[in-house]
């Protein structure tokens, strides 16, 4: 034969407090999630062209931003750094 616990009145009232006050917080939690979605939405993504390549270049195969004559750039941005590094270069032949 099975033996079970008895509550006795108070620990009865506690428990059922207890419940009462669990399911009351769980309630407005849920409520609180729900007004959040509600409010909380997200802005439309926005398209954005920055440039339109076609009308930029005469051809379209180009990279826009590639600088074409690399040894030019070099030695009008860097000067002395760009000389130093490279006056060796013709050794390896």
């Amino acid at each position: 034969m099975e033996t079970y616990m008895t509550l006795t009145q108070t620990q009865m009232a506690d428990r059922l407090a207890l419940i009462k006050e669990v399911a009351e917080r769980k309630n407005k939690m849920a409520k609180i999630k729900a007004k959040g979605k509600t409010t909380m939405r997200k802005a439309p993504k926005v398209k954005r062209t920055f440039m339109d390549t076609s009308a930029a270049m005469d051809d379209t195969s180009k990279n826009p931003n590639y600088y074409t004559d690399a040894s030019k750039y070099a030695n009008e941005y860097y000067g002395e750094t760009y000389r130093e590094t490279t006056r060796f270069d013709n050794d390896w032949n």
